[in-house]
């Protein structure tokens, strides 16, 4: 029977000591503080792995400037590729992906446009052929007074026609890609048919490609058949806003960050910078070529170009996970005892991805709440 009331009363006086507990007065603030202390053992922050803090301390710190941009092909090294001609797709070579060499084959195509046009140079070279011969013969009569000034000088302008009319007829072969070289020859040697070779005007991978076998192709320059870019080295495209500009020179060494791969850079050099300022974002273009051999990078993939301003100074420096923004306002919890946290305003400034620059309302030697601080806010919220 004693053993049995013994069990009944422990329950009871342990849930009346939770009781009082929770009836306890908060710990008061330090004389003259305006902070709110936040006890840790409040039930939702009991994990503590949750909670770290650390030494506020000078620390040598990198001044960088951070852009903010996107991956792009690198100016000169990417090719959109459309027909100079009308005609039917005969045969595509280049797949999706691959690598071609500058001067191979991309597709042919059986154009009427080529035959018409080569019909049109050989008649040109016959008319040509002709009015010099019977220019020199024009020359030769009036020389011997057996033929008029009047008939001489129209021979040399049916020559001068039959010229232009030559040139005319070639510029429009060698506008269709048919090589000069070919049209050097006399025309016995030449063999020129009505397929034509769209050949890739520089080394690099096809990216894109819209075009099939069978399809019907124009002449017009918006209907690209295939993009074709050398992936090995890239550009990186960001803003840099008119009050940093000064900061930003050519052939400055930066990095470049992309989302795909946290913690990797990849080394970068400024190439230009832009001459035009962005009426709506008043920012500047900047291009930093980066090297991608092991092709991880990819166009149009958001990136930050990260460029040192500075040599490295000793600044009191916090990481960014310790501060909590409220109404526009930053705070950091110091440790006043232990498990006791007392909120308090700083003035903070960026130095890196993870790192902020104290600039007011903490001193090195204090303590603070490195990891957990926005559970902190959660709890007072809360209370």
């Amino acid at each position: 029977m004693i053993a049995t009331v013994r069990s009944f009363l422990w329950p009871a006086a342990a849930l009346t000591l939770w009781a009082c507990s929770q009836t306890q007065e908060p710990t008061s603030s330090p004389p003259g503080s305006s902070s709110k202390p936040v006890s840790s053992a409040e039930p939702a922050l009991h994990a503590g792995s949750q909670i770290e803090t650390a030494v506020v301390d000078f620390k040598p710190v990198q001044p960088e400037l951070v852009l903010v941009g996107k991956v792009a092909y690198g100016e000169d090294r990417y090719s959109k590729i459309s027909s100079p001609l009308q005609g039917r797709v005969v045969e595509v070579r280049a797949r999706l992906g691959d690598r071609v060499e500058a001067g191979s084959t991309l597709l042919i195509i059986d154009s009427s446009d080529i035959t018409a046009a080569y019909s049109e140079f050989v008649k040109e070279a016959s008319e040509l052929e002709y009015s010099t011969r019977a220019q020199e013969l024009a020359k030769e009569l009036h020389a011997t007074k057996a033929l008029a000034l009047k008939d001489l000088k129209q021979a040399e302008n049916d020559l001068i026609k039959a010229r232009a009319e030559f040139r005319r007829a070639k510029e429009r072969l060698l506008s269709l890609r048919i090589p000069a070289s070919e049209l050097e020859k006399p025309l016995a040697q030449q063999r020129i048919t009505s397929r034509f070779e769209m050949k890739s005007p520089l080394t690099g991978t096809v990216v894109e490609r819209a075009v099939t076998p069978g399809q019907s192709v124009g002449s017009d320059a918006s209907q690209v058949l295939f993009t074709v870019a050398d992936l090995d080295r890239l550009q990186v495209v960001a803003d840099v806003y008119e009050r940093d500009l000064a900061l930003v020179k050519v052939s400055q060494v930066g990095r470049i960050n992309v989302e795909a791969y946290p913690g990797k850079d990849f080394a970068s050099v400024v190439a230009a910078i832009g001459d035009v300022v962005d009426p709506n974002t008043r920012t500047i273009k900047v291009r930093a070529w980066v090297d991608n051999q092991e092709q991880q990078l990819k166009p149009e993939m958001f990136a930050r170009l990260r460029l040192d301003i500075g040599d490295a100074s000793p600044f009191l420096t916090i990481p960014k996970e310790a501060v909590v923004e409220i109404d526009g306002r930053h705070f950091v919890y110091v440790v006043d005892v232990p498990n006791h946290y007392v909120k308090r305003e700083v003035g903070v400034s960026n130095v890196s991805a993870d790192q902020v620059r104290i600039l007011q309302g903490l001193t090195a030697g204090e303590r603070i709440v490195t990891k957990g601080a926005v559970l902190i806010k959660g709890q007072e919220v809360k209370g």
